[in-house]
């Protein structure tokens, strides 16, 4: 769980208890194991590592290759342009350097870290030949002095994130072993300047079971049987690089690693050493590299089976947020704009919760009703706190109060805050999405003034200003730490909501105009209630 999250998760409940705290009197209080290490295996591939205290590769083991590094080769770069991604491939390895993603905004967002090593390489101490070369397809090719050969081709779609990676090994002569081929990348998965504060955290390596439960599984530090997956992803909040074999049988296991909590993970696909001996061998996998938006990523279900966007986190209450979401999207087809869908999606959640909203007004308004018995008793029983608790329970009684009646219907609504919160915070299509005015991109704090390097976030500023005026109408309370509570907590709350995405701040502030509106109806009908008695 990443620290906006557990920032949200304090804010609903401090919205709920202390907030219910200041709008309602209250009455009187009654008396891990050690990682293991991986083991390296007499024929393996080596992966170069980096010294970045932020990136670290993992420890692989040694290559048989000998005097790869004198192959007399000259290390090239080679591009490959689509409208979607570039990819710049080196012949040291035949690895990739950069693999960039082209966004709605028409910002360039290289997934790969910077001062990483190339992913994907096969021996990266050697410069293979380059056997072909095009827009579609580069074939590489090397052939080592232990008498086996490799043959290493990437193929490219040009309207599409889903590419391809096979490696071909041959024997040239009968005592050769074929070495083992393993797919890594990583460290890490790199994003955008504005969520590589959270990257680390955000960066993790998972797959889809083969078998029930489909449910996308984390794989932290450890090996798991390749079997047991259908894909493999390492992935961030907002991008996923997906592996799919083309014959799970190719591979033997497949491994999670880091250093520690300050190293990004690595994805890596160990090949299986049971074609060592083999004459030939082909390893092969689709690879998905790109966005990690929901909708996207259910196109490719047709042609592939992948549910690719299970690895999509709507959070704890995860089946909340995917409907959330699909209903969201339903009012984005109709505006087209995430921003008005926002906002009509968010009074329909409360339109589905009023009932329990209005009882949780009732009861404010019926404690705030009783306030003056209350504060007779309290000074007629002033000195006696057992005498007191009794008559208060009388008075709760007698005038069907319920003292937690305020607090407990809100509490039922934190699954619903939760889930929309998680879903609007890594949903992939609010990037870049355009509301209104000022308000260019739903996925970051909105920019309304820049001075001297200070940016003025205006949303908070208005959900601040609103939740002011939402205690403004209840009324003052005669209890003094409330009414220092009144004040102090739409503060708080514009601090806490500073910088987070507009989208999420114009979810609050909706919630909260809905939430004032629907108050004070019950508080004026109450009042009304109250003069005609």
């Amino acid at each position: 769980m990443n620290k906006n999250t557990i920032m949200f998760i304090a804010a609903s409940a401090i919205v709920i208890l202390l907030w219910n705290f200041v709008l309602s009197p209250q009455p009187i209080q009654q008396a891990k194991p050690p990682a293991q290490e991986t083991q390296p295996s007499a024929v393996a591939q080596t992966q170069s590592q980096s010294q970045s205290q932020t990136q670290s590769a993992p420890v692989l083991p040694a290559s048989p290759v000998k005097n790869a590094a004198t192959n007399n080769i000259k290390q090239e770069t080679i591009e490959i342009s689509a409208d979607k991604y570039k990819v710049y491939l080196t012949n040291s390895g035949a690895a990739v350097s950069k693999w960039l993603i082209k966004e709605n905004d028409g910002q360039w967002i290289d997934l790969i870290l910077p001062n990483n090593p190339p992913v994907l390489a096969n021996f990266p101490n050697i410069n293979y030949k380059i056997v072909s070369n095009n827009n579609e397809k580069v074939v590489f090719e090397y052939v080592s002095p232990e008498g086996w050969k490799i043959t290493k081709t990437y193929s490219f779609a040009k309207d599409s994130y889903m590419h391809n990676i096979a490696v071909k090994l041959e024997k040239l002569n009968q005592s050769a072993v074929l070495p083992r081929i393993d797919f890594v990348w990583g460290p890490g998965l790199s994003t955008d300047d504005e969520n590589m504060k959270e990257n680390l955290t955000l960066t993790r390596v998972g797959g889809h079971p083969a078998q029930k439960p489909f449910k996308y599984k984390i794989i932290k530090n450890e090996s798991e049987p390749a079997s047991d997956f259908k894909w493999v992803a390492i992935d961030n909040r907002y991008f996923l690089v997906a592996f799919i074999p083309t014959n799970i049988s190719d591979f033997a296991n497949i491994k999670s690693f880091r250093e520690d909590k300050k190293h990004y993970y690595s994805l890596i696909l160990e090949g299986s050493p049971s074609y060592a001996n083999a004459n030939s061998a082909e390893i092969s996998a689709y690879m998905y590299v790109g966005p990690k938006g929901y909708t996207y990523l259910q196109t490719y279900n047709p042609q592939f089976n992948l549910n690719l966007e299970k690895s999509v986190d709507f959070g704890f209450f995860g089946f909340l947020g995917r409907g959330a979401f699909q209903i969201l999207n339903f009012f984005h087809n109709t505006t087209n704009n995430y921003g008005w869908a926002i906002i009509i999606l968010t009074i329909c959640i409360q339109l589905v919760i009023l009932p329990l909203t209005l009882k949780s007004y009732r009861s404010m308004a019926a404690m705030k009703r009783i306030q003056p018995m209350i504060k007779s008793i309290q000074e007629r029983y002033k000195g006696d706190k057992q005498r007191l608790n009794v008559e208060m329970m009388n008075i709760y009684k007698t005038q069907k109060v319920n003292p937690m009646g305020g607090c407990l219907p809100m509490l039922c609504q934190l699954p619903i805050f939760w889930a929309f919160f998680t879903m609007l915070r890594n949903a992939y299509e609010l990037r870049g999405a355009h509301w209104i005015l000022w308000v260019n991109d739903l996925s970051i704090a909105d920019t309304f003034l820049v001075i001297n390097g200070f940016t003025i976030h205006l949303l908070p500023l208005i959900m601040g200003a609103g939740m002011f005026l939402q205690q403004k109408l209840t009324g003052a309370s005669a209890d003094p730490m409330q009414k220092k509570m009144m004040y102090i907590l739409p503060i708080v709350f514009t601090f806490m909501f500073w910088g987070f995405p507009a989208g999420l701040v114009l979810y609050w502030l909706t919630n909260s105009v809905v939430s004032m509106i629907e108050q004070y109806i019950v508080m004026r009908r109450d009042t009304i209630k109250i003069k005609r008695a």
